[in-house]
């Protein structure tokens, strides 16, 4: 099998299905017309409620969805081989993820851009509402230390990464004040994209250097500044940072992926992976589980992720312009998302097995499969660093990119650039998730704490926002700290699959109330029953294989008892749905269309 093959395909499934499904989905289903002022305008304050262009609302949505799920899912992966992942970004993007970020963005929009757990109190009632509230709470802690756990790896004693990573902060913020300050896009765009290259090429310069030592971290001390980070990032208007960090990080993700796929057209890389590994029933070295339910846990963002119900319902619905945009917005960021998670699928594939499972196991686990690199230590010279054991995805990446590009004959000389340069995108990728879920959570604590304190509610309340900012990152920084990618990631998957269930329980739900046709709501409840089903099986899998196992490497109770907390959580939801779309069923059609309106 050759890669060309594989990306031409995902290409035109994935164009075909935003011609065809995506109009369908938001027209017919949603039924989406601009006829009312969306809640940007509506609630316009500055801060977070901010009309915005809809590529800039674009370029934030898909940087924060896209974080590490659809780069580091598909490599972990790879494990079970190039077949199983690439049906499921392909088939559960269309079928699952689009809509569901679709529906989930219409949802929060027609309720004032509210949080989803405030969405399901109005539609399914308080202790849905409640639920789906803690649910959330739970599941965005857990994210945002399984999203952070990957940057560890990443930029773990590699000061060219920390700099070229670093050095984005100052220059979104720079964009984000000269955009405001002239309103002229394309002028502070292109200044900030080249700032950014400059951060990339100047990095050698920095290594030895005392700036280099300086900037040189181990795991624990990154462990506490991407917390510290994540703070300002919160707590600073949405404008100055967040945005503009995530519209010019969608330049170089997008850009990287398109340089990805003119390099498979010029290189043509063959898939050195089998379609299905041996793995396929479970005692991998990567995953432990077997390809189901597990291929559809390990990928996630790329496929379809709960992830993006908290943009779809936190930043994004507050920025957008117009109600036509949710297409672009919601259901094509999806596609271009999966469209990602097939080339990290290329990527990784295109590596010997030998060479991948060097890279993603610990030495010890790897010495016991009986294999022997081979491209790995040509690879490790050519780019300057030590390759094996640095298990988590990122890693692999780039170095399957980089890999790809020694076919043209040039470039062996800038493999330690691109290396860097890949390594600074896919941490960019995943701190753009950061800044927003850590937002997102915010707006939860101050929803829960607002019962309780009522000026939390206001999200424009200053020292509300501090605190709600410092007690989201303290929670997830205290994971990210205590624990490592095989304890957190499986944990992160399985919540996270979980959160997409809530979602699209949401979706059922609208889509009962705003359809013509009730048959409608298919489009969302067999997305739902495959992935509750999904996640359920995976969680008691997890829990009686894994966390509370004392035999098992990741023996972990507190695991163990999230895991049951979040599935009781998510059956309690369920349950709460069934009996209000059994009403929906029996309303006759002019009362749906009444409090569809109202």
């Amino acid at each position: 099998m050759n890669a060309i093959t594989i990306v031409i395909g995902s290409i035109c499934i994935l164009m075909i299905s935003y011609r065809l499904y995506g109009i369908f989905f938001t027209k017919k289903v949603l039924k989406i017309k601009d006829d009312t002022p969306t809640p940007a305008h509506a609630m316009e304050d500055g801060k977070d409620y901010v009309p915005t262009n809809k590529w800039v609302t674009f370029g934030h949505h898909f940087a924060a969805i896209a974080a590490a799920g659809p780069l580091v899912g598909p490599i972990l992966a790879a494990q079970f081989g190039y077949l199983p992942g690439l049906l499921w970004l392909l088939i559960g993007a269309v079928i699952g993820g689009a809509v569901h970020d679709a529906v989930v963005l219409f949802a929060s929009m027609r309720h004032g851009g509210k949080s989803l757990s405030e969405v399901m109190k109005k539609e399914l009632g308080p202790v849905a509402g409640f639920c789906t509230g803690l649910a959330m709470l739970f599941i965005i802690t857990i994210t945002m230390a399984g999203l952070s756990m990957v940057v560890l790896g990443a930029l773990e004693r590699n000061p060219w990464g920390t700099f070229a990573v670093g050095i984005t902060i100052p220059i979104a913020m720079l964009v984000g004040i000269a955009y405001r300050k002239t309103g002229n896009l394309l002028v502070t765009s292109t200044v900030g994209f080249i700032l950014l290259m400059i951060g990339v090429f100047i990095g050698p310069m920095i290594q030895g250097t005392a700036f280099g030592d300086f900037l040189t971290f181990d795991r624990d001390t990154l462990a506490i500044i991407l917390p510290i980070y994540a703070f300002f990032a919160a707590a600073l208007p949405v404008w100055l940072l967040l945005a503009p960090r995530d519209y010019l990080s969608s330049f170089m993700k997008i850009g990287v992926f398109i340089a990805l796929i003119i390099g498979v057209f010029f290189v043509n890389p063959v898939i050195q992976f089998p379609p299905i590994t041996e793995f396929i029933h479970g005692g991998g070295p990567v995953i432990a589980g077997p390809v189901w339910p597990f291929v559809s846990i390990t990928i996630a963002c790329g496929a379809i992720s709960g992830f993006h119900a908290f943009v779809g319902s936190g930043t994004t619905p507050k920025m957008i312009d117009r109600w036509e945009d949710i297409r672009i917005v919601g259901f094509g960021a999806m596609l271009v998302e999966s469209l990602v998670g097939v080339m990290a699928l290329i990527a990784a594939t295109a590596l010997h097995p030998a060479d991948y499972f060097a890279i993603n196991s610990a030495p010890a686990v790897f010495a016991t499969l009986g294999m022997e690199p081979v491209h790995l230590q040509a690879l490790a010279e050519s780019i300057g660093m030590d390759l094996e054991g640095r298990t988590g995805g990122a890693v692999t990446l780039a170095v399957g990119m980089t890999d790809i590009f020694t076919g043209i004959p040039w470039f062996a000389e800038l493999s330690s650039y691109f290396y860097q340069f890949v390594i600074m995108f896919e941490a960019v990728f995943i701190l753009t998730a950061i800044d927003a879920g850590t937002r997102v959570a915010r707006y939860l604590i101050q929803d829960f704490g607002g019962n309780v304190y009522k000026p939390l509610k206001r999200t424009n309340w200053f020292p509300g926002t501090i605190f709600a900012s410092a007690l989201a990152c303290f929670m997830w920084g205290y994971l990210l700290y205590s624990g490592d990618i095989s304890s957190i990631w499986v944990l992160f998957g399985v919540s996270n699959q979980l959160m997409a269930t809530i979602g699209l329980v949401c979706g059922v739900t609208i889509v009962l109330k705003v359809a013509d046709k009730r048959i409608y709501a298919l489009t969302c409840f067999i997305p739902l029953a495959y992935l509750y089903i999904t996640v359920n099986v995976a969680g008691f899998w997890m829990i009686k294989n894994v966390y509370w196992n004392t035999a098992a490497a990741g023996y972990n109770m507190l695991n163990g008892i999230l895991s049951v907390i979040m599935l009781v959580l998510g059956l309690i939801i369920v349950v709460a749905a069934f009996k209000k779309w059994a009403e929906l069923w029996k309303s006759p059609r002019f009362l749906l269309s009444q409090t569809a309106s109202s």
